[in-house]
């Protein structure tokens, strides 16, 4: 850093600010001078005091984790989840700067664009020779179902990714294109979340654009594309693999944001040419999918054999033209590096112009003659941050082989070039440019140099290629480029574009003009009612085991002895239904837990984001206690803790969701797991052989001790406990009053009435209720209470054919 321009320059927060020589910073130009883009912001950034800022950085971090954003880490482990990497310092980009950013990248969409027609086309580039055809035909991820057809609405690509650096000289170059299924979008907006509760003055705030109003004309096109073309009408919806994808919660977030029904390939099906979405409603058509997997496992019949999260068929309901693909399927060749060696010539083939934003240099070593050009040449062509190889490599390998990048160093390319069958693209040694990161330290902290890409994101709108005024910027450690990538620790940063005027507010939400227009909630897809209706039943499955667990413990303290016939009765009990008593917090108990946290997972879009943390946190502290809980009153009160836990998960569903399909499928699951629950523990400590004392057990379990001596006044006997547990109306842990709830429940789910007359599900309810609502006390035997448990199976059989397959 040279001829400081202000004191702000010499201040001890970049004391430590030495960009790397050679290589381009955003914070500093070549002469080190500050840039002025940044200079609004570092003056007040570095008058805030030490205390400040630790304080503003823990905000923006507790904001991600109230809002339950992560990333995905790769492992067996669905659940297995990191912390959001946010570097609290943003990118800060002038809007004159992005705009011709994005002019040279609104050419480079169009050429790939034409690209995808070529390939998919004419072929016209490999016939020609401006392509090899092994390039292509080698290639996995050149679909040959797609040769010779159109896309619905006549395009190929139209949501697009481009990771972008700044070269030494100050310009910019692409680094690579996300064609397959960009990620960072979402994450794009959660990161501006977090920076804006950690910068909220009216300055920088007022003055960076939005990014809500690039989402809107994205939401507008995919409504054009999936009821347009005068093709059927249908939905637009995200298809994502599911929770074990590392940008899941992305997923969730997008689909939350844009009021778009997020998809996994079993909740689709094709009938007649035409992409189906199964609901609890029945099939109802889909004209548009945002696909968030890769193509090739879209579709098993005609793509990828392998795969288990696609939907046979969907490549008939493309070809037909009844679905429109967003991106088209086989739109991953583009993302081949190869390519990117010919991309210059082609533009210039196809659109009579050069490329207005280069390329990092490529070289493509195919034959026998470049091959022979690199072995003379091999001093000065070296690898890059990646090799592009064609099997048998790949970059892993290339990395594993010594390929690294570190602060700039270059590495010879030569020794690859002997391994045999090799087919090898060569890329230009990056040097990236550096931007401010915050690095901690014993004395508070400051700023330090570290090197960053961008990533930029189009979308294709009818008035053209339409781009996100911000982004997402990826930062690796200081000195290292090769760990940008979040799974092997890098960290991301906002990118703010400024303007050197206020910029106006801009929101997703509709105006308030004219008034408003009330929508009903989307239908309910048969998969995300199956997880909705099977996390109410392991939840409830959950409590009944803390209050089993906890019942036996306090015992187990009150007597000192496992072989009191109380506790060799409960204990038995619990075995049957796989809890083992010798584990303070049994193995069963954590894996009811996991289950109804899988569930969750599955449905995120639709579930409340202080529902999922609570859900978490429950899980996280009985997984805890297994190393700290023992036997008797240490463990009984662990088990009230989880209990207290469980309730205030269960109050926060219950009482925020909104009463839609998803709410009473909830409902109707915990219903029956609660009834079911009841008749098994009664039936086991009311019959006559039950020790002394099951009475008292019964009701405790079942949280109804004090209902019972307010209403009874006598001591616990079988027929109040049965009257109270099983015949009363108004306890909600009574069997005929969760009977009554589900037939609440029932009759409000799609058709459950035919012709003004209940259908079959309604109809099977109707004899239980009958009886339960007339008998008395003495005929509740374990024997009519084991034909209530028939029912209820029953009922939950009809239920999941009816509506969850």
């Amino acid at each position: 850093m040279q001829n400081p321009a202000s004191p702000f320059e010499q201040h001890p927060l970049l004391a430590g600010y030495r960009p790397v020589p050679g290589v381009a910073d955003e914070l500093f130009e070549a002469e080190g001078v500050m840039r002025p883009v940044w200079r609004p912001f570092v003056e007040r950034f570095l008058d805030l005091p030490p205390e400040d800022v630790t304080q503003r950085f823990e905000r923006g971090d507790q904001y991600l984790r109230d809002a339950g954003v992560y990333y995905r880490q790769y492992s067996n482990d669905v659940l297995a989840e990191r912390e959001w990497p946010l570097s609290h310092i943003p990118v800060i980009l002038h809007e004159a700067e992005w705009a011709g950013i994005c002019d040279g990248l609104a050419q480079r969409a169009e050429l790939l664009e034409a690209v995808m027609a070529d390939l998919y086309g004419s072929g016209r580039l490999v016939s020609e020779g401006h392509l090899p055809p092994e390039l292509i035909a080698g290639n996995r991820h050149w679909l040959r179902p797609m040769v010779g057809v159109r896309p619905r609405g006549g395009h190929y690509l139209h949501f697009l990714a481009f990771e972008i650096g700044r070269s030494p000289d100050g310009s910019w170059f692409v680094l690579g294109d996300r064609t397959q299924a960009p990620s960072g979008a979402g994450f794009a907006l959660e990161n501006r979340m977090a920076t804006g509760r950690i910068f909220p003055e009216s300055f920088p705030r007022d003055y960076i654009h939005r990014l809500a109003a690039f989402f809107g004309d994205f939401r507008s096109a995919l409504e054009d594309l999936a009821t347009g073309g005068g093709a059927p009408r249908g939905r637009s919806a995200i298809l994502t693999p599911g929770p074990a994808n590392d940008s899941y919660y992305e997923h969730t977030y997008i689909a939350r944001y844009l009021g778009l029904s997020l998809l996994e390939g079993e909740d689709l099906l094709v009938q007649n040419g035409r992409a189906m979405v199964r609901t609890i409603e029945g099939p109802q058509p889909l004209g548009a999918l945002w696909r968030r997997m890769d193509a090739g496992f879209v579709d098993p019949l005609e793509l990828d054999p392998d795969s288990h999260i696609g939907t046979p068929g969907l490549m008939e309901a493309v070809r037909a033209g009844n679905l429109a693909m967003v991106n088209a399927l086989g739109a991953g060749v583009l993302e081949t590096r190869a390519l990117m060696a010919f991309l210059p010539k082609i533009s210039e083939i196809l659109t009579g112009a050069p490329l207005a934003l280069p390329n990092i240099a490529t070289w493509w070593c195919g034959g026998a003659a470049e091959r022979a050009h690199v072995r003379e040449h091999a001093g000065q062509m070296m690898i890059g941050p990646a090799m592009a190889v064609n099997l048998p490599f790949d970059i892993d390998a290339a990395t594993a082989l010594g390929g690294e990048l570190r602060g700039g160093a270059r590495i010879p390319i030569a020794d690859w070039l002997e391994a045999e069958g090799a087919t090898l693209v060569g890329q230009e040694a990056v040097t990236l440019s550096t931007t401010p990161v915050w690095h901690a330290d014993g004395q508070g902290g400051s700023l330090r140099p570290s090197p960053m890409t961008v990533r930029v994101f189009a979308a294709r709108t009818a008035q053209g290629w339409r781009f996100m005024k911000g982004g997402y910027a990826r930062i690796g450690p200081e000195g290292d480029a090769t760990a940008l990538a979040m799974q092997r620790g890098g960290a991301v940063a906002d990118v703010w574009i400024v303007s050197d005027t206020p910029v106006p507010p801009l929101s997703l939400a509709p105006r308030a003009e004219g008034g408003f227009r009330r929508t009903i909630p989307g239908t309910l897809p048969a998969r995300a009612a199956d997880n909705l209706f099977w996390l109410g039943r392991y939840v409830e499955r959950c409590e009944d085991a803390v209050r089993l667990i906890r019942a036996y413990h306090l015992r187990l303290a009150a007597t000192g002895s496992p072989d009191d016939p109380r506790l060799a009765r409960l204990a038995e009990f619990l075995a049957g239904l796989g809890i083992d008593v010798t584990q303070p917090v049994p193995d069963a108990l954590l894996a009811r837990l996991d289950a109804a946290r899988l569930c969750a997972s599955k449905v995120r879009d639709r579930f409340s984001t202080d529902g999922w943390l609570a859900l978490r946190d429950l899980a996280r502290t009985a997984h805890e206690m297994t190393a700290t809980a023992r036997p008797g009153d240490d463990t009984a009160r662990a088990m009230g803790v989880l209990l207290r836990k469980i309730t205030g998960f269960s109050g926060l569903v219950h009482e925020n969701m909104y009463r839609f399909s998803g709410w009473r499928f909830l409902s109707i699951g915990r219903a029956l797991e609660r009834a079911d629950a009841l008749a098994t523990l009664l039936m086991q400590f009311t019959e006559e052989t039950a020790p002394e004392g099951s009475l008292d057990l019964a009701v405790e379990v079942a949280d109804s001790v004090i209902t019972h001596q307010r209403r009874y006044r006598v001591q616990t006997n079988r027929d109040t406990v049965l009257d109270l547990l099983v015949l009363d109306a108004d306890n909600p842990r009574a069997i005929l009053f969760l009977i009554n709830s589900l037939k609440d429940l029932l009759e409000k789910l799609p058709e459950a009435q035919i012709a003004g007359r209940p259908g079959e599900i309604l109809r099977a309810l109707m004899p239980l209720r009958t009886e339960l609502s007339i008998i008395e006390p003495d005929a509740v035997t374990p024997d009519m209470l084991g034909r209530v448990r028939a029912d209820l199976f029953h009922l939950s059989d009809l239920i999941t054919q009816r509506y969850l397959r």
